[in-house]
């Protein structure tokens, strides 16, 4: 037969539970491990890459994605002094001269980019490059971007592995990759562990909930690109307002958005793409927001 609990034994129990519900109550309360970073071609302070680390760093910013080709010596001085980390970097021939070009000697060009950007990102201690992988258009189909990213980023892979930094591949207005199934198809074409997702958050959009690819794409999302979007400024001529909204004004649900990546564990950069930064005061409010929406 059980006895009853004395006095002294119903406060201990009591005490006990009441620290367990604050540790556990602590352990909700923790705060997202996403970091904040900036853009490189959104910070539109007018100076130096001193100067406009400076003031990224003021803002509240941890971190920035410069651009390939930069000068190395300036962004390797910059870091150093502001302490911010390099979150990524930005392929800077990914655009004008894609890996899905018809002609090879556009896709050298490319390819080299992409090289270069990965010795820049070894350089600065970034663990990833972001690309866009081709361009479809009038002259490339579908079928022949995908067969030439892949053929392309595969050839890279070897270099990504020997400097020790990852092929990130975003999701951009390109005509290619407009369903998040399609970028798994992709990656599993590529078949590494040295190349995964640059996720931006904005750029789907226009598509589907950024919510509905997060489960999809998993754990192959390296990096993120914090963008607002809002389906209701979009026209027929001009989708591309729709990035005309401010962080939190337009209609990305940002609950559901970091919802799904709590379900999925990410961690790391979150990297703001979103106009805005051209003052120091336009930069702290990005970094505001941000705070905001992370904690959403």
């Amino acid at each position: 037969m059980s006895q009853p609990l004395s006095r002294r034994h119903f406060v201990h129990t009591l005490s006990a539970a009441t620290v367990g519900l604050a540790v556990g109550a602590t352990a909700a309360a923790k705060p997202r491990e996403i970091q904040k970073a900036i853009m490189w071609s959104t910070i539109g302070v007018k100076g130096t890459v001193m100067e406009k680390m400076k003031a990224a760093q003021a803002a509240g910013f941890l971190g920035v994605e410069p651009m390939g080709a930069m000068n190395r010596e300036d962004v390797v001085a910059a870091l150093k002094e502001t302490g911010l980390k390099a979150a990524s970097v930005c392929c800077h021939t990914h655009w004008a001269k894609p890996l899905s070009a018809a002609d090879e000697p556009t896709r050298k060009i490319g390819y080299d980019g992409l090289v270069l950007s990965l010795q820049d990102a070894k350089a600065y201690g970034a663990t990833s490059v972001l690309l866009v992988p081709g361009v479809v258009n009038d002259k490339v189909t579908y079928d022949d971007c995908f067969k030439r990213c892949v053929a392309e980023i595969q050839k890279a892979v070897p270099v990504a592995k020997d400097l020790g930094v990852k092929i990130a591949i975003e999701n951009v207005w390109n005509n290619f990759v407009t369903k998040p199934q399609q970028a798994v198809d992709l990656l599993d074409a590529i078949n590494s562990e040295w190349v995964g997702w640059h996720f931006d958050i904005g750029n789907v959009g226009r598509y589907s909930p950024a919510q509905e690819w997060i489960p999809v794409i998993g754990k192959r999302i390296l990096k993120l690109h914090i963008k607002e979007f809002d389906t209701r400024k979009m026209t027929a001529t001009s989708p591309g307002a729709g990035f005309g909204a401010k962080f939190l004004e337009g209609d990305n649900n940002w609950p559901a958005i970091m919802a799904a990546l709590d379900k999925i564990g990410y961690s790391g950069w979150g990297i703001a793409e979103q106009g805005g930064g051209g003052t120091p005061e336009g930069l702290k409010d990005l970094s505001d927001r941000m705070t905001k929406i992370f904690a959403s």
